[in-house]
């Protein structure tokens, strides 16, 4: 149970505020928090710790030095007792706990002043906090003392706390009490609330203790955590709470810090203190040097978010586009606020009207309670029905403690309520359930559009802020719903700062979005986007690392001045074509340096320049930047999202894209490449995922143009992109080893059809066969041609078709390669003789004329790669390695043959070349569809054995030693020492066993005793006499064994294993992996000359004699690789994208139709219609609260009435009229829409009275007003609680003004109603009337008496001219909006203000110009202004609604009306270029027309006029 006393000041101090002391209005502030990476956040971190000093300050240190407490040092005695029954001090602390030299100074009958008696020392609690029993999770604190500069706290939580600097800055204020809400608003409530803050990345600002709504904000973040396993999710929430109500609070200090300080949550034993929220990441807790006062922390708490709402919102948008904001004339993104309200009693009603005056939106829970409740019943209303009887009866609806609410204090309640739902575009009430309103996340960000849509300050570049704002928060929602859903039209260049920050924040949904609304990239990627975009690669991909390697690497980026420069775009070329390949043209050209060298040789002339030229010489020239052909944006953008390894931003990128399939192709290599380097695993994952992704794509595209047209799809494959390098999609598909795209059946049609060259495919093998050797039948029309030209020939073009064609030299090269190995063994076996035969010199020439072939292969460069490329292209082939061995050992046999001595050596050597000849034949049958898959398996075989003889030889090893040692003794004979070692023990596992290892079959005459017979093995241990054997024979039949066991059964068995296990992986893919390599046979052939060896050698003789004498260069053929006209090429591409179109189309159509997405379609459906459900009774329950409100109302008037009947007939009269109750309406009231950013149904115009004159506080003046409501503002309206305050401000210039006082001796010389002198205190609205020797204000009451900070009491007369021009383009003409014209308007600015005001102010006596603007403008342009308002026509005279008006002065202005319809007007040129001031913080300007234009309000009025009266835009 609470005692009275904690709800006495829970209710009256402890309501959770923004901040706002009572009765007066403070300074707002909020802040955002935007997530960071672990790298960003430490690089921040450290330039924040670093940038003053090269060594960081220790923070334990940091906070001693620069955090403070306070502490009552006089203890002065006072009439209050502790709960321990001791006297204390008026601090409200024993002498017991004051510091020791406030003990020996007792002071009695002294009244105690904090200024004096309260001095500030060191802080002595801070450091991390734990709650005992609540987990170990380690929470932030900090004592301060009330008086510490808010940019201190900012630094501790940042810097010190390690926090990123805010995106939003939600202030939760409400009920400090414990409070009921219904569950379902609760949960909503919780789950919008930390939903808004983890996507924008905010902080929560509460009041940081377990009660009330600070323990519901705490319990939504405990409940998210709880449900999240990701500790980046953690939500900042920041405790700002008073030092002396917490309980046990003696758990914290420390003089030195706690790390960590354990604190005990008891609410039991509280009392009339609080305890801290265990949910909560960070408490400030706020010290004034007294124990048990409330409210102690709303004036640092009001600094604080106010400092925090006054920076720059500190994302990557900002930083591109600073220079630019400043450049146009714009203004910086501040961190928004936004103050969102539960429940609440009459602290949380001044917190809500401060925060309207300070233009910060408020968020009403409407159903939490109390002052929300109230505020979301009236919130729809118009001003004029908000009266203090119906404001009366809401308060006795939501609150018991009626009785508290005295009838001034009923006034003052409407009259901030009034004032509150006047700014509805700062109000947003969120309704549970009403018209989609679903989430408070949603309510709350809208509330912010809302506000800043409404705001003048931003005027009409408001659109461009409010998108900044939601790609800060990460909100693509918002932004479809909020901005792009009106009817704003934007310009398509207006979204390049905005998708500049949305790719490098990596924000897909933006992008997306930005792309639907117009966005062109062709406009927005240019060579300065580009290489802004890899200047911020994320820091931890794997293409930063090799960019920044290059830059290390590239001594050009070192000048003469050893001054290093930023990476350009050839360096991400050369990144790029690491992982393209080599095959590739660069991307970007490399600069070519116009500048000479920077260092001469002896005799003058330039040489060789030691260091390369700058990139920012003057001479340097960057082709990227010059000419912008070589950039392709979306190629561009899209390999700068794939090399990040971003999935859906590719993936948008991608579905721009014209040529696609070459476009996945590039991404799929780009991303297999770099998943080779990448060092985590899980990331490497992810990238081999996403490049078999693309080559799916690839695939799906591919498959749509083969299906529409066969053709067109096969000149796709061999097109020569110079988008992507000047390669093809083919060799693209096979150098990323894209199996799947090169198995397509489109793929394997178009290599079959270049196999069979000109030939038809249909022709059987038997035909071609039969033609090679008699090939007269090529006449008779045995084979058919693809061409109908030689179909219908006969001649030499016949015979050259056939025999050119690949099909045909592959089964010639086979024919001729079986003629040579025969021959070849004929010779080896047969004729082998002692000088070379025929038959041995045909070998020779016909091996010589394979070495030229395999010469041709390895220095044929048709696409001019270089000799190091092409040779290492060459040597990548593992059948190219053999030849060469084969070459190799062919030559040194045939040496070591031609030398007599070694004839034998070199049959042997010629022997082995045999058998490498003969495992050519494996290459040769790899394209035979049967054969094929079986030569890729034994291949893959091979590779297990190799790791299978590793293991078989440590036990054939350790066997064969174990028992050469144990049998023989010191043989020393090697060769029989490998054979007892090795061979034998090999032999055994085939079943060979040693006869003598068991003893039995020993038999000495098969064996040497000595060793000395090369021929015999050395007999084993044995005894000389008996003649047997001597070693154990128990242990080498045990070893035997255990041998066989290992070897025989679990080796042999595991070779089997491994043999069909890859057998199984290799099978099931096997057709793609043959199909794949069939290209490469299929290309080896296409290019190899028609006659086979030894007839090749005519042809290398012919290329020979092209190359050295005509110069010819050989160029591969179109069939492979085909330049293409720009005209067939662009065609060609837009046909591909429009299949593309609708290979997505497909796409997205299948993943509607899948199992999956129909039952998750389904379960929204279920949920839709729960929801509609939930909806329609709570209209039901709600209509039927209103019917009974409405019967309520009514009998209360009826009973009303009869009071009055009875009081009149007991009085003997007929009463008075104005004691009559007001009748009822004739109808319940409609139920009230809480749409929210929805129509109101009444605006700031339908005010009848002046709204500026009775605002609460006064400016610049320590008074505040009396509230008057609307229907107490006329002077005929009775208002006997009316007590004004006087105010009357002293000024400089005593000889212009009216004496100070209220004295009315002083007053009674004033003449009003006519001219008093040189003073005109006459009205434009007639005569006023003068009660108790003052003035009254015409429009009614004021809420304060006297002159406040004007000159004079009565009218104060103003001049404002209003100097117009029409807008117009460059070339003269007049700009339009909605066929109206746009008008300028010249206005002064003062720098701190955001607000503009008309040139003009109150007139001295006899003066044409207004004192203001003489003040501000140069003498010299006074006679130039004096004419211009002799031209002008008077557009408005009257009353100006002006916050300095007060009861007995005020403001009234004639409004003159200067226009220039002529841009060559003589008086318009002297002001184009806008005058100078006088004062340095003032300065004029032109400013556009709108309603948005950034006047104050009653100058506002006053333009508006002059606007509609020139008929202009507004």
């Amino acid at each position: 149970m609470e005692s009275s006393a904690m709800r006495r000041r829970l209710g009256s101090g402890q309501e959770e505020g923004l901040g706002v002391q009572p009765r007066r209005t403070a300074d707002l502030g909020m802040g955002p928090n935007l997530r960071r990476s672990h790298s960003s956040l430490k690089s921040r971190r450290s330039q924040a710790a670093f940038g003053t000093s090269e060594k960081q300050e220790n923070p334990s240190s940091w906070i001693l030095k620069n955090i403070k407490k306070k502490a009552c040092v006089h203890f002065v005695k006072s009439c209050k007792v502790s709960d321990a029954g001791k006297v204390v001090c008026a601090c409200g602390y024993t002498e017991e706990q004051h510091v020791e030299a406030a003990k020996s100074h007792v002071f009695q009958d002294k009244e105690w002043d904090p200024k004096e008696h309260v001095q500030e020392m060191p802080t002595d609690a801070f450091g991390d906090i734990v709650f005992t029993c609540l987990g170990q999770k380690v929470r932030k604190y900090v004592r301060v003392s009330q008086d510490t500069p808010s940019s201190v706290i900012y630094d501790l939580m940042t810097q010190h706390w390690g926090l990123d600097d805010p995106n939003l800055l939600i202030s939760v204020t409400g009920g400090a009490k414990d409070f009921k809400m219904k569950l379902r608003l609760k949960n909503i409530f919780r789950r919008g609330l930390v939903k808004v803050a983890q996507t924008t990345g905010a902080w929560i600002i509460t009041g940081g203790s377990h009660a009330g709504v600070m323990k519901q904000v705490g319990e939504a973040v405990r409940d998210f955590s709880l449900s999240s396993s990701y500790k980046e999710s953690d939500v900042i929430t920041i405790g700002v709470a008073t030092w002396g109500t917490i309980h046990n609070r003696e758990s914290l200090v420390n003089p030195s810090g706690c790390f960590p300080a354990e604190y005990f949550l008891d609410e039991e034993g509280q009392g009339s203190l609080t305890c801290l929220d265990s949910n909560h990441s960070h408490f400030i807790l706020v010290d004034d040097g007294t124990h048990g006062q409330y409210g102690v922390e709303i004036p640092l708490r009001t600094r604080l978010e106010k400092f925090i709402s006054e920076r720059p919102l500190r994302t990557r948008l900002e930083k591109f586009t600073s220079e630019q904001t400043n450049e146009k004339g714009g203004v910086d993104i501040k961190i928004p606020i936004v103050c969102v309200v539960l429940e609440g009693g009459p602290g949380t009603l001044n917190t809500i009207y401060n925060a309207i005056t300070k233009n910060t939106p408020c968020v009403i829970v409407a159903g939490s309670g109390r002052v929300a409740d109230v505020i979301a019943q009236v919130a729809n209303l118009p001003i004029s029905e908000i009266t203090i009887s119906l404001i009366q009866k809401k308060l006795s609806m939501f609150f018991q403690e009626m009785e508290t609410f005295t009838d001034s204090r009923i006034v003052e309640w409407t009259k901030k309520i009034q004032d509150i739902v006047r700014r509805r575009q700062l109000l947003t009430i969120f309704r549970e359930g009403k018209d989609g309103q679903q989430d408070v996340d949603v309510a709350i960000l809208q509330a912010l559009l809302k506000a800043s849509r409404n705001h003048d300050h931003f005027g009409h570049k408001n659109w461009d802020h409010q998108l900044k704002l939601a790609v800060a928060w990460n909100r693509v929602d918002i932004a479809r719903s909020e901005i792009f859903a009106d009817q704003c039209q934007w310009k398509p260049s207006a979204l390049h700062p905005m998708m500049t920050a949305a790719l490098i924040s990596n924000k897909p949904g933006f992008v997306r979005l930005f792309l639907e609304n117009g966005l062109r990239l062709k406009e927005f990627v240019t060579a300065e986007t580009l290489l802004y975009l890899y200047k911020n690669l994320e820091p931890s991909s794997l293409f930063h690392d090799k960019l920044q390697k290059v830059l290390a690497e590239d001594n050009e980026f070192v000048g003469c001045n050893g001054k290093k420069n930023d990476p350009k775009m050839h360096h991400v070329a050369q990144v790029l074509r690491e992982l393209l390949g080599d095959f590739t043209q660069p991307l970007y050209p490399h600069p070519q340096h116009g500048r000479p060298s920077c260092k001469q040789n002896v005799r003058g002339r330039s040489s060789q320049p030691l260091c390369k030229p700058s990139l920012e010489d003057d001479n340097f020239i960057d082709p990227v930047l010059e000419d912008d052909n070589f950039i392709d944006p979306v190629r561009d953008l899209l390999i700068w999202a794939t090399i990040q390894n971003r999935r859906e931003l590719a993936e948008i990128i991608w579905a721009q894209s014209q040529d696609c399939i070459m476009a996945a192709l590039a991404c799929s290599k780009l991303l297999k490449e770099l998943s080779k380097e990448e060092e985590d695993t899980d990331c490497s994952e992810d990238m081999l995922a996403l490049a078999d992704e693309y080559e799916l794509r690839a695939i799906g595209v591919f498959t749509e143009c083969y299906r529409k047209d066969e053709e067109l799809a096969q000149k796709l494959l061999i097109r020569v992109s110079e988008t992507w390098g000047k390669t093809t999609c083919l060799q693209l598909a096979l150098e990323a080893k894209d199996m799947k795209f090169v198995s397509h059946g489109g793929v394997q049609a178009f290599l079959t059809k270049v196999w069979w060259g000109q030939l038809s495919v249909d022709n059987g093998p038997w035909r071609v066969m039969l033609c090679m050797v008699v090939f007269p039948l090529l006449f008779t029309g045995l084979i058919s041609f693809r061409t109908k030209r030689l179909q219908a020939q006969k001649g030499l073009a016949r015979i050259c078709a056939f025999f050119r064609a690949p099909v045909v030299i592959f089964q010639l090269n086979i024919l001729s390669y079986f003629t040579f190995l025969g021959l070849f063994a004929y010779v080896l076996m047969v004729d082998f003789q002692a000088s070379p035969s025929w038959c041995e010199c045909v070998i020779y020439c016909w091996l010589f004329s394979l070495v030229c072939e395999e010469a041709r292969q390895l220095f044929s460069d048709p696409d001019g790669y270089g000799l190091l490329k092409t040779a290492n292209l060459y040597f990548s082939d593992f059948w190219n390695k053999l030849d060469v061995g084969a070459i190799l050992l062919f030559t040194a046999g045939l040496t070591c043959r031609l030398i007599p001595a070694t004839l034998y050596t070199g049959r042997v050597i010629l022997s082995l070349d045999f058998i490498m000849l003969c495992l050519r034949l494996m290459h040769i049958f790899t394209v035979s569809k049967t054969l094929g898959p079986k030569i890729i398996i034994v291949k893959r075989m091979m590779k297990d054995v190799f790791f299978f003889i590793f293991l078989l030889a440590v036990w054939v090893v350790s066997f064969g030693v174990a028992k050469q040692a144990i049998l023989i003794h010191n043989e020393s004979r090697v060769d029989w020492l490998f054979r007892g070692v090795v061979y034998h023990s090999y032999l055994t596992i085939f079943g060979q066993i040693p006869a003598y290892i068991d003893g039995v079959n020993f038999d000495p005459e098969h064996c040497s005793p000595n060793g000395t017979d090369p021929y015999k093995p050395k007999c084993p241990e044995s005894d000389q006499t008996q003649q047997e054997p001597a070693f154990p024979e128990w242990l080498t039949v045990i070893l035997l064994c255990l041998y066989l066991l290992f070897t025989n059964i679990l080796l042999l068995n595991l070779l089997i294993a491994m043999f069909n296990y890859t057998f199984q992986q290799v099978q099931e893919h096997t057709d793609q992996i043959w199909k794949f390599q069939r290209h490469d046979l299929i290309e080896e052939y296409h290019g190899r000359p028609p006659a086979p060896p030894p007839l090749i050698l005519l042809s290398h003789l012919q290329l020979l004699i092209k190359r050295i004498t005509l110069k010819n260069q050989h160029k591969r053929h179109k069939e492979l690789k085909n330049k293409l006209e720009k005209s067939e090429e662009a065609a060609l591409l837009s046909w591909e994208m429009y299949l593309k179109e609708n290979y997505l189309h497909n796409q997205q159509y299948q993943r509607e139709q899948s199992p999956e997405q129909r039952i998750r379609d389904l379960g929204d459906k279920v949920d839709t219609m729960l929801e509609l459900l939930d909806v329609g009774q709570m209209k039901r329950s709600s209509s039927l609260e209103h019917r009974l409100a409405f019967l309520e109302e009514q009998m209360g008037q009826t009973t009303g009435a009869l009071h009055w009947i009875v009081r009149a007939l007991r009085d003997g009269g007929f009463g008075l009229e104005a004691d009559v109750p007001a009748p009822a309406p004739q109808k319940a009231p409609k139920e009230q829409s809480g749409a929210l950013g929805g129509r109101q149904k009444a605006d700031d115009g339908e005010d009848l009275y002046h709204v500026n004159a009775r605002h609460l506080l006064y400016p610049s003046g320590p008074v505040t007003r009396f509230p008057v409501p609307n229907e107490k503002v006329p002077w005929e309206t009775d208002f006997g609680l009316y007590k004004p305050p006087f105010y009357t401000a002293e000024r400089e210039d005593k000889t212009v003004v009216d004496p100070m006082g209220s004295c009315l001796d002083l007053l009674s010389k004033i003449n009003y109603n006519t001219m008093d002198g040189l003073v005109d205190r006459r009205s434009f609205h007639g005569r006023y009337a003068v009660c108790e020797g003052l003035p009254q204000n015409p429009m009614g009451r004021t809420g304060l008496r006297g002159r406040g900070s004007l000159s004079y009491f009565g009218p104060n007369h103003a001049l404002h001219p209003v100097v117009t021009r029409w807008q117009r383009k460059e070339d003269g003409t007049i700009c339009r909006k909605s066929i109206k014209k746009v008008l300028e308007v010249l206005v002064v600015q003062q720098s701190p203000s955001e607000y503009c005001a008309l040139p003009g102010g109150s007139r001295e006596p006899g003066e044409t110009l207004p004192r203001k603007l003489k003040r501000i403008l140069r003498p010299e342009f006074w006679p130039s202004f004096e004419s211009l308002l002799k031209q002008g026509g008077e557009v408005y005279k009257g009353y100006m609604d002006d916050p300095r008006n007060t009861d007995n002065a005020w403001i009234e202005t004639v409004a003159i009306s200067i226009h220039f319809r002529d841009q060559n007007d003589v008086e318009l040129e002297s002001l184009k270029s806008e005058p100078d001031c006088v004062d340095n913080k003032m300065s004029f300007t032109w400013q556009v027309v709108d309603r948005c234009i950034p006047l104050y309000a009653n100058h506002k009025t006053i333009v508006q006029k002059v606007a509609a009266l020139l008929g202009a835009n507004y």
